[in-house]
């Protein structure tokens, strides 16, 4: 089975490449291809254009990112309340639980005294 796979490995990744080849030479979407231009000022013009374009996009994507930190952000806090809140619970049930150790133990403790006398 590993044998079959193995040999098969090369065949897929060699599918793929020649698949994914018509995949890179697409253009990317809005960006117009300046080199068509004939005159200066329409290249330069068509330069611009796309410089415009991937500044709007640039720019678009900062602001859903910094969305999304704020968003991100905001949980982190709530989250550290919530936190917060389980610690001074947990400090509480420790503290309550402390004293009735205590009382446990000292009611066990005369118990045994009068059994260690006893026992001689």
């Amino acid at each position: 089975m590993l044998a079959a796979m193995c040999r098969l490995a090369p065949a897929v990744l060699l599918l793929g490449l020649i698949l994914s080849g018509s995949a890179l030479a697409q253009d990317v979407v809005g960006i117009e291809i300046c080199t068509v231009e004939k005159t200066m000022e329409r290249r330069t013009s068509c330069l611009q254009s796309n410089v415009d374009f991937l500044q709007k996009q640039i720019n678009k994507l900062v602001t859903e990112h910094q969305q999304k930190l704020d968003a991100a952000n905001r949980q982190i806090e709530t989250l550290k309340a919530a936190v917060a809140g389980l610690q001074k619970t947990v400090g509480e049930l420790q503290a309550a639980a402390k004293p009735a150790e205590d009382t446990r133990k000292k009611a066990d403790a005369p118990a045994g005294k009068d059994a260690a006398p006893a026992a001689k």
